[in-house]
């Protein structure tokens, strides 16, 4: 990109309880012998940052307590470099994710949305030039919001997977989903362009549910998966946004989402995305 993209997230900001632990625990099971890790999250604030990290002008539209939590979020979005001009205090605290890691990378999550429930576009503008990233650890009436007043390229993360109103269907340049959500919404098939992860078998891009494009994952020895999938998503936002071809487009997104793999941190340091393009 010589001109970097401009590119606002809209989305959820989380303190991350990160324990890691040899093995995930069973039903009822209590593990011991872990670590904990506190550290900046949210799938919202993930994106964000990563998008930042590959060479986008961003800017973050989202909701904190008014805790020390709430400012240390911000301080870590304005660290890379992220306008927390949008970023409103709310009444609740701030949001918080529960996770368990194992010795693999794989997880489980809980998520405690806090003041995410009162993410708001009030006041908030949008240029037509800025491509607007979000995802669903937010309201959906807020989601249907942006499906109505975006005038540039809207990207949509339908994860956790819910349903998403028809009308944000027919309007999102692009969704960004995993395989198990792409299978629990079946309305995708007719949206206009659906990028589907794979996990160590890469990724796909459907354009009216028919295959225009596909990549292989690159392989990796995996630290954690948490922030890998946000990684993935800002990676390829801002490729196709910034008028990247397709096939390249997403092959870097999986380079990005392997190196987000093999990095501990939810999230993850990243080299700009020229540095992940294929040759």
């Amino acid at each position: 990109m010589t001109t970097p993209l401009a590119l606002a997230v809209v989305g959820s900001i989380n303190v991350d309880l990160t324990a890691r632990t040899e093995r995930l625990p069973e039903p009822g099971e209590t593990i011991g012998g872990g670590r904990l890790v506190r550290e900046a999250g949210g799938k919202g604030a993930n994106q964000a940052v990563a998008a930042s990290r590959l060479g986008a002008r961003v800017r973050m539209i989202g909701a904190t307590g008014a805790d020390l939590d709430g400012s240390w979020m911000r301080a870590e979005l304005e660290a890379v470099g992220v306008d927390v001009a949008d970023v409103r205090t709310g009444h609740e605290a701030t949001g918080v994710a529960l996770i368990v890691v194992d010795a693999a990378g794989e997880n489980q999550i809980a998520v405690c949305e806090g003041a995410n429930a009162e993410v708001s576009l009030d006041g908030v503008e949008f240029a037509a030039e800025e491509a607007v990233l979000a995802q669903l650890e937010i309201r959906m009436d807020v989601v249907a919001e942006l499906a109505r007043r975006v005038r540039g390229y809207l990207a949509i993360n339908a994860a956790p997977a819910r349903e998403l109103p028809e009308a944000v269907v027919e309007r999102a340049d692009l969704i960004i989903v995993n395989e198990t959500e792409y299978a629990l919404l079946p309305a995708l098939r007719a949206a206009r362009r659906v990028a589907v992860t794979y996990g160590a078998d890469g990724a796909k891009l459907f354009e009216g549910g028919i295959e225009v494009a596909a990549a292989p994952a690159v392989k990796i020895e995996v630290a954690n998966t948490v922030g890998a999938g946000d990684a993935f998503c800002a990676a390829l936002t801002v490729g196709l946004a910034s008028g990247i071809p397709a096939d390249r487009a997403l092959a870097a997104a999986c380079a990005v989402g392997a190196a987000a793999v093999a990095d501990p941190r939810s999230q993850p340091r990243l080299a700009t995305l020229e540095r992940y393009l294929p040759a």
